[in-house]
């Protein structure tokens, strides 16, 4: 995040940011960022700024199919000389291994083009287009978390980071799975325009203005609904509904799951991959992340309300889990002070 933006003068030209577009490109990997982009230029030009010069294109420009099947206008990539992009993005698609091996022309493109850019960022598995170009080796990555062994076996130089929804490495972005392409681009919004105008894109379009990196790209409870069975998503759901309650025992979840304590312990791990225990304290972490992300709560009140007892039980949790205490975490990844001033405040776009 840039403390200082570099806001651009009304005669200055507008940023140009590249969407790279091919067939079987993923839509909303595409156009969630894309939207972004758009809603800065509005906030800018209101302030009499430029804002963004939004392109798309393709190797050959002409028509692209996306994955959900919408044909997008593109133009060739030949039409914008390499040094005038500023911001070069890669959307992904959910059929890229097999994208990947045909798009040797695209590869060597991102190639050359990344190195006259000012960034180069990806979205999703947009992260594989990046690797085979090169620009990931020995760098610190993400994608879509389906996507990590796949990544792992192609590029094993790559250094994965399994819980982030997007990494900076000097001039490279990454971002995880598909939404996650709107954190990035709020953040590259940020970056270049400020924290106020970042907070007018996300007003406008109704998402939570997101830190840079650190924070993972999918919650417990969807881990817990993840497995081949909904044999416990209602107990999950209650869980995450009651945690301020002491006493989520192996008895008392044992009981709303009609079960007896030794046969659900045993079910409930082989289902979700998780101890009945460990479950709930990653449910009581993950609120109390959210807390301390997004209210103005002391940390003592946010232990009471996710079920830690007290500040220092939440503590040991958070070192254990985290390798963070509560206070630093949310040194790091909390609101602006200016933007918690009370605790019904939060980072989410109400308007």
């Amino acid at each position: 995040m840039t403390k200082n933006p570099e806001l651009l003068p009304s005669e200055a030209k507008a940023r140009r940011v590249l969407f790279v577009a091919f067939d079987d490109v993923g839509l909303l990997d595409l156009s969630g960022a894309q939207t972004v982009f758009w809603a800065a230029t509005k906030a800018m030009e209101a302030r009499g700024l430029k804002g963004y010069e939004r392109v798309t294109a393709s190797v050959d420009g002409g028509l692209v199919r996306s994955a959900e099947g919408l044909v997008l206008q593109t133009d060739a990539l030949g039409k914008y000389r390499i040094g005038t992009v500023d911001t070069l993005i890669v959307p992904g698609s959910p059929h890229m291994a097999s994208v990947l091996d045909r798009s040797a022309p695209l590869v060597k493109w991102l190639r050359r083009a990344s190195g006259k850019a000012r960034r180069t960022a990806s979205v999703c598995s947009g992260a594989f287009m990046l690797a085979a170009a090169g620009l990931l080796d020995h760098k610190r990555a993400t994608t879509h978390w389906l996507m990590f062994d796949l990544m792992n076996q192609r590029f094993p130089s790559v250094q994965i980071d399994r819980d982030a929804i997007f990494v900076q490495q000097g001039a490279v972005w990454t971002s995880a799975g598909v939404t996650a392409g709107i954190d990035l681009a709020m953040a590259l919004v940020e970056a270049d325009c400020g924290h106020d105008v970042a907070m007018e894109v996300a007003r406008e379009l109704v998402v939570f203005l997101k830190r840079p990196g650190g924070q993972s790209q999918f919650s417990g409870l969807l881990q817990a609904q993840a497995g081949d069975t909904d044999t416990f998503d209602e107990l999950n759901l209650w869980i995450a509904g009651n945690l301020e309650s002491p006493g989520l025992s192996v008895e008392r979840l044992a009981e709303r799951a009609h079960m007896s304590p030794r046969h659900f312990a045993r079910v409930y791990k082989q289902k979700t991959g998780r101890t009945p225990a460990k479950a709930v304290e990653v449910f009581r972490l993950e609120a109390a992340r959210r807390l301390l992300e997004d209210s103005a709560r002391n940390v003592d009140q946010i232990a009471q309300l996710c079920g830690f007892g007290d500040e220092e039980r939440m503590r040991v949790t958070f070192q254990r889990n985290l390798g963070v205490a509560p206070r630093d975490y949310r040194k790091r990844f909390a609101a602006n002070r200016s933007d918690q001033a009370s605790p019904s405040s939060s980072r989410s776009a109400v308007t």
